[in-house]
Protein backbone atom coordinates (compact mmCIF):
# COMPACT_ATOMS: atom_id res chain seq x y z
CA UNK A 1 0.00 0.00 0.00
CA UNK A 2 0.91 3.66 -0.29
CA UNK A 3 0.76 5.04 3.25
CA UNK A 4 0.97 8.55 4.71
CA UNK A 5 1.93 9.02 8.34
CA UNK A 6 1.46 12.51 9.77
CA UNK A 7 3.67 13.09 12.79
CA UNK A 8 5.82 10.20 11.59
CA UNK A 9 9.00 11.72 13.05
CA UNK A 10 7.48 11.71 16.53
CA UNK A 11 7.91 9.13 19.26
CA UNK A 12 5.05 6.76 18.41
CA UNK A 13 5.08 7.84 14.76
CA UNK A 14 8.64 6.58 14.36
CA UNK A 15 7.63 3.09 15.42
CA UNK A 16 4.53 3.14 13.20
CA UNK A 17 6.77 4.05 10.25
CA UNK A 18 9.15 1.19 11.09
CA UNK A 19 6.32 -1.35 11.37
CA UNK A 20 4.84 -0.29 8.03
CA UNK A 21 8.26 -0.52 6.36
CA UNK A 22 8.79 -3.94 7.93
CA UNK A 23 5.45 -4.93 6.39
CA UNK A 24 6.80 -3.75 3.01
CA UNK A 25 4.48 -0.81 2.37
CA UNK A 26 5.50 2.41 0.61
CA UNK A 27 5.74 5.13 3.24
CA UNK A 28 5.60 8.93 3.18
CA UNK A 29 6.01 11.03 6.36
CA UNK A 30 4.59 14.51 6.92
CA UNK A 31 5.92 16.30 10.01
CA UNK A 32 6.58 19.95 10.90
CA UNK A 33 9.19 18.83 13.49
CA UNK A 34 7.63 20.99 16.22
CA UNK A 35 7.59 17.92 18.45
CA UNK A 36 9.11 15.20 16.29
CA UNK A 37 12.79 14.94 15.37
CA UNK A 38 14.34 13.91 12.07
CA UNK A 39 16.86 11.90 14.14
CA UNK A 40 14.03 9.57 15.15
CA UNK A 41 13.67 8.29 11.60
CA UNK A 42 17.26 8.76 10.41
CA UNK A 43 17.89 5.00 10.30
CA UNK A 44 14.69 4.49 8.27
CA UNK A 45 15.27 7.09 5.54
CA UNK A 46 17.46 4.76 3.47
CA UNK A 47 14.89 1.95 3.47
CA UNK A 48 13.90 0.94 -0.07
CA UNK A 49 10.22 1.65 0.59
CA UNK A 50 10.68 4.97 2.38
CA UNK A 51 9.40 7.26 -0.37
CA UNK A 52 9.60 10.70 1.12
CA UNK A 53 9.85 13.01 4.11
CA UNK A 54 7.82 16.19 3.80
CA UNK A 55 8.68 18.97 6.25
CA UNK A 56 5.25 20.51 6.39
CA UNK A 57 2.20 21.27 8.49
CA UNK A 58 -1.26 19.69 8.50
CA UNK A 59 -2.74 23.20 8.62
CA UNK A 60 -1.17 24.05 5.26
CA UNK A 61 -4.11 23.32 2.98
CA UNK A 62 -2.19 23.90 -0.27
CA UNK A 63 0.57 21.54 0.82
CA UNK A 64 -2.00 18.87 1.69
CA UNK A 65 -3.71 19.24 -1.67
CA UNK A 66 -0.38 18.75 -3.43
CA UNK A 67 0.63 15.82 -1.23
CA UNK A 68 -2.61 13.94 -1.82
CA UNK A 69 -1.88 13.79 -5.54
CA UNK A 70 -0.04 10.67 -4.41
CA UNK A 71 -2.55 7.83 -4.47
CA UNK A 72 -2.57 6.94 -0.76
CA UNK A 73 -4.44 3.90 0.51
CA UNK A 74 -4.27 4.78 4.23
CA UNK A 75 -3.45 7.88 6.27
CA UNK A 76 -2.24 7.29 9.83
CA UNK A 77 -2.87 10.66 11.47
CA UNK A 78 -0.60 11.07 14.49
CA UNK A 79 0.39 14.75 14.16
CA UNK A 80 -0.86 16.73 17.16
CA UNK A 81 -0.09 19.04 20.05
CA UNK A 82 0.09 16.57 22.93
CA UNK A 83 1.16 18.49 26.04
CA UNK A 84 -1.65 18.92 28.59
CA UNK A 85 -0.08 21.92 30.33
CA UNK A 86 0.60 23.64 27.00
CA UNK A 87 -3.05 23.18 26.10
CA UNK A 88 -4.09 24.84 29.35
CA UNK A 89 -1.68 27.75 28.80
CA UNK A 90 -2.42 28.13 25.07
CA UNK A 91 -5.67 26.34 24.12
CA UNK A 92 -5.90 28.00 20.70
CA UNK A 93 -2.73 26.36 19.38
CA UNK A 94 -3.85 22.93 20.56
CA UNK A 95 -7.32 23.36 19.06
CA UNK A 96 -5.93 24.55 15.74
CA UNK A 97 -3.45 21.68 15.50
CA UNK A 98 -5.58 18.87 16.87
CA UNK A 99 -9.05 19.78 15.60
CA UNK A 100 -8.73 22.17 12.65
CA UNK A 101 -5.67 20.36 11.32
CA UNK A 102 -7.54 17.06 11.50
CA UNK A 103 -10.49 18.56 9.61
CA UNK A 104 -8.23 19.80 6.79
CA UNK A 105 -6.65 16.37 6.51
CA UNK A 106 -10.07 14.71 6.52
CA UNK A 107 -11.13 16.83 3.59
CA UNK A 108 -8.28 15.42 1.51
CA UNK A 109 -9.14 11.90 2.64
CA UNK A 110 -12.74 12.54 1.57
CA UNK A 111 -11.77 13.87 -1.85
CA UNK A 112 -9.42 10.96 -2.55
CA UNK A 113 -11.31 8.24 -0.62
CA UNK A 114 -8.42 7.47 1.72
CA UNK A 115 -8.89 5.54 4.95
CA UNK A 116 -7.80 7.38 8.10
CA UNK A 117 -6.62 5.93 11.39
CA UNK A 118 -6.89 8.80 13.86
CA UNK A 119 -4.65 8.79 16.92
CA UNK A 120 -6.62 9.93 19.93
CA UNK A 121 -5.72 9.44 23.59
CA UNK A 122 -6.82 7.82 26.84
CA UNK A 123 -6.87 11.35 28.29
CA UNK A 124 -10.38 11.79 26.88
CA UNK A 125 -11.73 9.40 29.52
CA UNK A 126 -13.03 9.91 32.99
CA UNK A 127 -11.24 7.76 35.56
CA UNK A 128 -11.64 4.00 35.82
CA UNK A 129 -14.22 3.05 38.45
CA UNK A 130 -13.53 -0.68 38.74
CA UNK A 131 -10.82 -3.27 38.19
CA UNK A 132 -12.15 -4.30 34.78
CA UNK A 133 -10.74 -1.09 33.31
CA UNK A 134 -12.01 1.56 30.95
CA UNK A 135 -13.79 0.34 27.85
CA UNK A 136 -14.81 2.35 24.80
CA UNK A 137 -18.34 2.56 26.25
CA UNK A 138 -17.23 4.33 29.42
CA UNK A 139 -17.81 8.08 29.91
CA UNK A 140 -15.47 10.71 28.55
CA UNK A 141 -14.45 13.86 30.37
CA UNK A 142 -12.61 16.74 28.65
CA UNK A 143 -10.55 17.75 31.69
CA UNK A 144 -8.09 19.75 29.57
CA UNK A 145 -8.26 21.65 26.26
CA UNK A 146 -6.04 18.87 24.87
CA UNK A 147 -8.67 16.26 25.72
CA UNK A 148 -11.42 18.54 24.43
CA UNK A 149 -9.66 19.09 21.11
CA UNK A 150 -9.13 15.35 20.69
CA UNK A 151 -12.81 14.59 21.45
CA UNK A 152 -13.88 17.19 18.89
CA UNK A 153 -11.53 15.67 16.32
CA UNK A 154 -12.77 12.15 17.08
CA UNK A 155 -16.34 13.24 16.39
CA UNK A 156 -15.55 14.89 13.07
CA UNK A 157 -13.49 11.83 12.03
CA UNK A 158 -16.38 9.46 12.75
CA UNK A 159 -18.83 11.81 11.02
CA UNK A 160 -16.90 11.29 7.76
CA UNK A 161 -17.46 7.55 8.13
CA UNK A 162 -21.20 7.95 8.67
CA UNK A 163 -21.80 10.81 6.22
CA UNK A 164 -19.52 9.77 3.36
CA UNK A 165 -18.89 6.06 3.91
CA UNK A 166 -15.13 6.58 4.04
CA UNK A 167 -13.35 4.08 6.32
CA UNK A 168 -12.33 5.85 9.53
CA UNK A 169 -10.99 4.43 12.79
CA UNK A 170 -10.28 6.18 16.10
CA UNK A 171 -7.60 4.60 18.28
CA UNK A 172 -7.09 5.46 21.95
CA UNK A 173 -3.78 4.11 23.21
CA UNK A 174 -3.12 4.40 26.92
CA UNK A 175 0.12 5.79 28.36
CA UNK A 176 2.79 4.81 25.85
CA UNK A 177 6.51 4.69 26.66
CA UNK A 178 9.72 3.29 25.25
CA UNK A 179 12.78 4.10 23.12
CA UNK A 180 12.79 7.44 21.26
CA UNK A 181 10.50 9.10 23.80
CA UNK A 182 11.80 12.44 25.01
CA UNK A 183 13.39 12.42 28.46
CA UNK A 184 12.72 16.09 29.24
CA UNK A 185 9.61 17.97 30.27
CA UNK A 186 7.62 16.92 27.18
CA UNK A 187 8.50 13.26 27.61
CA UNK A 188 6.66 10.50 29.41
CA UNK A 189 6.94 9.60 33.05
CA UNK A 190 8.93 6.40 32.44
CA UNK A 191 11.59 8.09 30.29
CA UNK A 192 11.86 11.06 32.66
CA UNK A 193 12.21 8.83 35.73
CA UNK A 194 14.89 6.69 34.07
CA UNK A 195 16.94 9.67 32.95
CA UNK A 196 16.74 11.27 36.39
CA UNK A 197 17.88 8.03 37.99
CA UNK A 198 20.83 7.71 35.59
CA UNK A 199 21.79 11.35 36.20
CA UNK A 200 21.66 10.90 39.97
CA UNK A 201 18.72 13.28 40.31
CA UNK A 202 15.60 12.70 42.42
CA UNK A 203 12.47 11.32 40.80
CA UNK A 204 9.86 14.08 41.20
CA UNK A 205 6.22 13.04 41.51
CA UNK A 206 3.42 15.54 41.06
CA UNK A 207 0.93 15.37 43.90
CA UNK A 208 0.58 12.37 46.18
CA UNK A 209 1.61 9.82 43.56
CA UNK A 210 -1.40 7.60 44.13
CA UNK A 211 -2.67 8.27 40.59
CA UNK A 212 -2.30 5.19 38.40
CA UNK A 213 -1.32 4.71 34.76
CA UNK A 214 -1.71 1.84 32.33
CA UNK A 215 1.69 1.78 30.60
CA UNK A 216 1.87 0.41 27.05
CA UNK A 217 5.23 -0.36 25.43
CA UNK A 218 5.67 1.60 22.21
CA UNK A 219 6.19 -1.35 19.85
CA UNK A 220 2.97 -2.92 21.12
CA UNK A 221 1.28 0.43 20.56
CA UNK A 222 2.64 0.75 17.02
CA UNK A 223 1.53 -2.77 16.13
CA UNK A 224 -1.97 -1.92 17.36
CA UNK A 225 -2.13 1.34 15.39
CA UNK A 226 -0.90 -0.30 12.19
CA UNK A 227 -3.33 -3.22 12.52
CA UNK A 228 -6.20 -0.74 12.80
CA UNK A 229 -5.34 0.43 9.28
CA UNK A 230 -5.40 -3.10 7.90
CA UNK A 231 -8.71 -4.37 9.26
CA UNK A 232 -12.16 -3.38 7.98
CA UNK A 233 -13.67 -4.68 11.22
CA UNK A 234 -12.70 -1.45 13.01
CA UNK A 235 -14.02 0.97 10.40
CA UNK A 236 -16.32 3.44 12.15
CA UNK A 237 -15.12 2.24 15.55
CA UNK A 238 -13.25 3.60 18.56
CA UNK A 239 -10.69 1.12 19.91
CA UNK A 240 -8.55 1.12 23.07
CA UNK A 241 -5.10 -0.33 23.59
CA UNK A 242 -3.24 -0.76 26.86
CA UNK A 243 -1.37 -3.25 28.99
CA UNK A 244 -4.51 -4.11 30.94
CA UNK A 245 -2.89 -3.41 34.31
CA UNK A 246 -2.19 -0.16 36.09
CA UNK A 247 0.50 0.97 38.50
CA UNK A 248 0.61 3.96 40.83
CA UNK A 249 3.20 6.62 40.07
CA UNK A 250 4.67 5.99 43.53
CA UNK A 251 5.21 2.29 42.76
CA UNK A 252 6.51 3.07 39.29
CA UNK A 253 9.11 5.43 40.76
CA UNK A 254 10.22 2.82 43.27
CA UNK A 255 10.41 0.18 40.52
CA UNK A 256 12.68 2.39 38.42
CA UNK A 257 14.75 3.98 41.20
CA UNK A 258 15.35 0.86 43.32
CA UNK A 259 15.60 3.32 46.22
CA UNK A 260 12.57 5.07 47.73
CA UNK A 261 14.81 7.78 49.22
CA UNK A 262 15.39 9.06 45.68
CA UNK A 263 11.67 9.80 45.25
CA UNK A 264 10.25 13.21 46.19
CA UNK A 265 6.79 14.77 45.84
CA UNK A 266 6.16 18.24 44.46
CA UNK A 267 3.09 20.41 43.95
CA UNK A 268 0.96 19.31 40.99
CA UNK A 269 1.16 21.67 38.00
CA UNK A 270 -2.34 20.85 36.68
CA UNK A 271 -4.33 18.97 39.35
CA UNK A 272 -7.63 19.92 37.71
CA UNK A 273 -6.72 17.81 34.67
CA UNK A 274 -5.38 14.81 36.59
CA UNK A 275 -7.05 11.43 36.09
CA UNK A 276 -6.68 9.43 39.28
CA UNK A 277 -7.02 5.94 37.79
CA UNK A 278 -6.23 4.88 34.23
CA UNK A 279 -6.69 1.20 33.48
CA UNK A 280 -7.41 -0.10 29.99
CA UNK A 281 -9.92 -2.70 28.92
CA UNK A 282 -8.51 -3.75 25.53
CA UNK A 283 -10.95 -6.60 24.92
CA UNK A 284 -12.40 -4.87 21.84
CA UNK A 285 -8.97 -4.66 20.20
CA UNK A 286 -8.43 -8.33 20.98
CA UNK A 287 -11.81 -9.27 19.51
CA UNK A 288 -11.70 -7.13 16.36
CA UNK A 289 -7.96 -6.99 15.63
CA UNK A 290 -6.62 -10.09 17.35
CA UNK A 291 -4.28 -7.69 19.17
CA UNK A 292 -2.92 -7.89 22.69
CA UNK A 293 0.25 -6.54 24.31
CA UNK A 294 3.35 -8.74 24.38
CA UNK A 295 5.86 -6.71 26.44
CA UNK A 296 5.61 -6.63 30.23
CA UNK A 297 6.17 -3.41 32.13
CA UNK A 298 9.42 -4.73 33.63
CA UNK A 299 10.78 -5.73 30.20
CA UNK A 300 9.66 -2.46 28.66
CA UNK A 301 11.42 -0.45 31.36
CA UNK A 302 14.58 -2.53 30.83
CA UNK A 303 14.54 -1.89 27.07
CA UNK A 304 13.87 1.81 27.56
CA UNK A 305 16.70 2.21 30.06
CA UNK A 306 19.06 0.33 27.76
CA UNK A 307 18.17 2.68 24.89
CA UNK A 308 18.65 5.81 27.02
CA UNK A 309 22.05 4.56 28.18
CA UNK A 310 23.07 3.76 24.61
CA UNK A 311 22.04 7.16 23.25
CA UNK A 312 23.94 8.90 26.05
CA UNK A 313 27.11 7.12 24.89
CA UNK A 314 26.72 8.14 21.24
Amino acid sequence: MNVLITGGAGFIGRWVVKKLLDDRHHVWVLDNLSNGRIENIKSLLSHTNFRGFIHGDIQDQKALEHLFNINFDVCYHLAASINVQDSIDDPKTTFNNDTIGTFLLLEECRKHKVKMVFMSTCMVYDQATDEEGISEKDPIKPASPYAGAKIAAENIVLSYYHAYGIPMTVVRPFNTYGPYQKTGGEGGVVAIFIKNKLDGHPLCIYGEGTQTRDLLYVEDCANFVVQAGYKDEVNGEIVNAGLGQDISINKLAELIADDSSKVIHVEHIHPQSEISKLLCDYSKAKRLLGWEPSITLEEGIRRTEEWIITTRLI
